[in-house]
C-alpha cells in the first residue's frame, strides 16, 4: 500500500510539459455517464448567475480553460459538473458534485478525476450528521461500504493520496477514496466501476429517504451551506487555477462550485 503526501499543485507543476489529454477525455466521458443517471431522478434548473462559466478560456488543448454548469432544484440545492484543464501541462480535474436540499439528510456526492500528474480519482459522500454520535446515520450510510473500502485501500494498484489539509483531511469520511492509478485501460475501468457503483448507491439512499421534519431543516440547510463553503475554499488545488488562470478566474470558479453568486433561490425549507 503506497500514500503520497505531496501537494498536487507541486506534483502537476512539477510534471512539464506532459501531455494528458486522454485524462481528461476518460475523466469527462465517465462524469457524462454519471450525469445520465442522475439527470432523470431530479428536477434540475440551470443556474444563469453563472452563464459566463459554460465554457471559459480555451479549450484546454491550446490553452487553460474549462467548463462549469451549476444547477439546482426543490430536491438539489447545488449541483456542479465542471472540468477544468491545461491539457498539455499535466493539469486536468473533472467534478460531478451534488448537494441535496433539507427535505432529506442522506449523504450528499462527490465525484472527481484529475491528474497528480497520474490519473486521480476522489470518490465520497459527505455526511450531514454526526458521524460520533449519530449511530443510526453511521450505521446506515458508512458501515456497510467499508469492507469495500478496505478491499481498495490496500489494492496495489492505487496510491492512497493523504491530503496536507487538515480540514479536508476532516470532512472525508472513513470510507472516501482518494486515490492515484497509472494511466491504463484497466485502471480506467476500475474508476468507471467505482464512480457508477457509488452513483447507483447514492441513488438508492435519495429513493428511500424519508422526510426530514420541517423544523429542522433550515438548520440543516444552513450546515450544508457552510460545509460546502468551506470545502471548496479550502481546496488545496485551488491555486491551480490561479496559476494558469489568474486570480481572478480562480476566484470566480470557486464561488461558483459553491453557489455565491446564484440567481436561482435554494430549495425551499418547509
Amino acid at each position: 500500500m503506497a500514500e503520497t503526501v505531496a501537494l498536487i499543485a507541486d506534483m502537476v507543476d512539477g510534471a512539464g510539459a506532459l501531455d494528458v489529454t486522454d485524462v481528461w477525455e476518460n475523466g469527462w466521458k465517465i462524469s457524462n455517464e454519471l450525469m445520465d443517471k442522475i439527470r432523470p431522478v431530479f428536477e434540475l434548473h440551470r443556474d444563469p448567475g453563472y452563464a459566463d462559466l459554460e465554457q471559459y478560456g480555451a479549450d484546454g488543448i491550446t490553452g487553460p480553460g474549462g467548463s462549469l454548469n451549476a444547477y439546482t432544484g426543490p430536491e438539489i440545492d447545488w449541483l456542479a459538473h465542471a472540468w477544468i484543464g491545461d491539457f498539455k501541462r499535466a493539469f486536468v480535474n473533472v467534478h460531478v458534485t451534488a448537494w441535496l436540499g433539507p427535505h432529506i439528510d442522506v449523504p450528499h456526492l462527490g465525484i472527481a478525476f484529475g491528474t497528480s500528474p497520474r490519473p486521480w480519482m476522489y470518490l465520497d459522500t459527505p455526511a450531514r450528521q454526526d458521524l460520533n454520535t449519530n449511530i443510526d446515520y453511521f450505521d446506515k450510510y458508512i458501515e456497510p461500504r467499508n469492507e469495500h473500502y478496505l478491499e481498495l485501500r490496500v489494492d496495489p494498484r492505487l496510491t492512497q493520496f493523504v491530503s496536507r489539509s487538515a480540514y479536508i483531511r476532516q470532512v472525508l469520511t472513513d470510507v472516501a477514496i482518494c486515490s492515484s492509478l497509472d494511466n491504463n485501460e484497466e485502471n480506467w475501468e476500475l474508476m468507471r466501476t467505482e464512480a457508477h457503483r457509488l452513483v447507483d448507491i447514492w441513488l438508492g439512499w435519495v429513493k428511500e429517504a424519508k422526510p426530514v421534519p420541517v423544523e429542522k431543516r433550515a438548520e440543516l440547510a444552513e450546515r450544508d451551506l457552510i460545509l460546502r463553503r468551506t470545502i471548496v475554499k479550502r481546496d488545496p488545488a485551488n491555486v491551480l487555477a490561479a496559476r494558469r488562470l489568474g486570480p481572478d478566474i480562480e476566484e470566480r470558479l470557486v464561488n461558483a462550485l459553491w453557489g455565491a453568486d446564484r440567481q436561482l433561490p435554494r430549495p425551499s425549507v418547509s
